[in-house]
Parts: C-alpha cells; sequence; structure tokens
C-alpha cells in the first residue's frame, strides 16, 4: 500500500516539476520564473524525501534540509536583486 502511495506522490510531484520548468521558460515576467524556481526547489526536497522514505534511509532528510537552506537564502537573495539591484547593500 505504502509502495503505491509512494509511486503516485512521486508522479505527481515530477508532473508539477516539469509544469514549473515550462512557466521558468516561458514565465510572462521576471517574478513569476523566480516563483516557479522557488517552487521547483521545493518540489525537488519532496522528492528527496519521498525517495528517502522509499529506501528507508535518514541521510536524504538531511539532503533536503540543506537544500532546502540554499533555496531560501538563493530566494532571498534573488528577490534583493530584483528589488533594489544589488544583494549586499
Amino acid at each position: 500500500m505504502i509502495d503505491m502511495a509512494l509511486w503516485i506522490a512521486l508522479a505527481l510531484f515530477c508532473a508539477a516539476i516539469v509544469l514549473n520548468f515550462y512557466r521558468a521558460v516561458v514565465g510572462p515576467s521576471l517574478p513569476d520564473r523566480v516563483l516557479a524556481v522557488d517552487t521547483m526547489y521545493m518540489n525537488s526536497i519532496a522528492l528527496i524525501v519521498l525517495f528517502g522514505i522509499w529506501v528507508n534511509n535518514k541521510d536524504y532528510f538531511e539532503a533536503a534540509l540543506l537544500i532546502a537552506m540554499l533555496g531560501f537564502v538563493s530566494t532571498i537573495a534573488i528577490c534583493k536583486y530584483l528589488l533594489r539591484g544589488d544583494i549586499i547593500e
């Protein structure tokens, strides 16, 4: 039962990544592209967590936390660059 739920979740998150990639490439404005890349970060975190559950290994959860921190910091840096023109004041 858990295997079927993992496969369904994997398929849905892969579809979400494909749609986010489309929005990142075709997005009408730059903020739309930034949000699409940020959502791709979140979906990749979910995929890593799902893979960690599937193989029953706790190391993947630490990798997901690391990617989450990098995604947060990079999103903040990109938003500051778009609003002010520089990252460090």
